[in-house]
């Protein structure tokens, strides 16, 4: 029963992946910390180390998602190379260090973090002008020196932290650039694949630092396990959602996209 929720989460990651640009960390995170506690409990050394192993495996899964719904929204003509390049760039530097400070955290804080961070979020998609109620700009603007470089390290400091794809920074970024919400959660794919690559190769360096062994199913945090699992749903996802790729009606996406948050927020409390 274990794998079966893993292999249906995996599913719903894919299709949030291609539609919405969330490339997994907002379903993974959430529902691998229950099922790890549920399953281990907290004196194991694996329900200790839920937190982590949640937010790495989930690091682990955007790699595959990112990647493949990068292709499929390449062949649709959504990816505008400018807003890719050099923002993916500083965004990989602040994944590492972002996976590097949450090797250091405990897995309550990084928890209580992404909470907070889901509702800071929340709060500024329905309040701030221009994500909700967006007029689409035939050009729409580039993104300043300073918004590429200072906001791509914020980027990817807080997504490899929070083990998510950096999409609720970057979707609502881009569509305040003048983009439709089909181009910005395209560009959201692409743009996790550096915290996803960083974060992943760092969870698995530095675990050699921890003092639990968490079997031979584990390569540092990752549980390859639930990897393989999570990841053959996801591609299932991916190709049932591949079809619905610039059909959603903008004003419905963007309200969507903001009640995914809201659940997954709700979702993480209750743990």
């Amino acid at each position: 029963m274990f794998y079966l929720w893993l292999a249906l989460f995996g599913c719903m990651s894919g299709v949030t992946a291609v539609l919405f640009g969330f490339g997994g960390g907002f379903v993974v995170v959430p529902l691998l910390y229950r099922m790890l506690m549920a399953r281990y409990g907290v004196d194991d050394p694996i329900g200790q180390a839920a937190m982590h192993i949640a937010v790495a495996t989930s690091t682990c899964v955007m790699i595959v998602n990112a990647l493949i719904a990068t292709g499929k929204h390449h062949r649709a003509g959504h990816l505008i190379r400018h807003y890719l390049w050099p923002l993916g760039g500083f965004i990989g530097v602040g994944a590492a260090l972002g996976a590097v400070a949450a090797m250091q955290a405990s897995g309550q804080l990084i928890r209580l973090a992404f909470i907070a961070y889901l509702g800071l979020t929340i709060l500024d998609c329905l309040f701030r002008d221009g994500f909700l109620t967006h007029t689409h700009q035939r050009n729409p603007r580039r993104l300043s020196l300073s918004e590429q470089s200072g906001g791509g390290v914020g980027i990817g400091v807080i997504a490899t932290f929070l083990g998510v794809g950096g999409s609720v920074m970057t979707v609502p970024l881009l569509r305040r650039c003048g983009l439709s919400m089909s181009q910005a959660t395209s560009m959201a794919n692409p743009l996790s694949l550096p915290v996803a690559l960083a974060g992943t190769l760092t969870y698995m360096a530095m675990a050699g630092f921890s003092a639990f062994d968490l079997g031979p199913w584990f390569v540092g945090y990752v549980d390859l396990l639930a990897f393989a699992v999570l990841t053959v749903g996801s591609v299932v996802g991916i190709r049932l959602a591949t079809p619905w790729i610039g059909r959603i009606p903008d004003q419905i996406h963007a309200r969507v996209y903001v009640g995914l948050l809201v659940l997954v927020m709700i979702s993480m409390g209750l743990g």
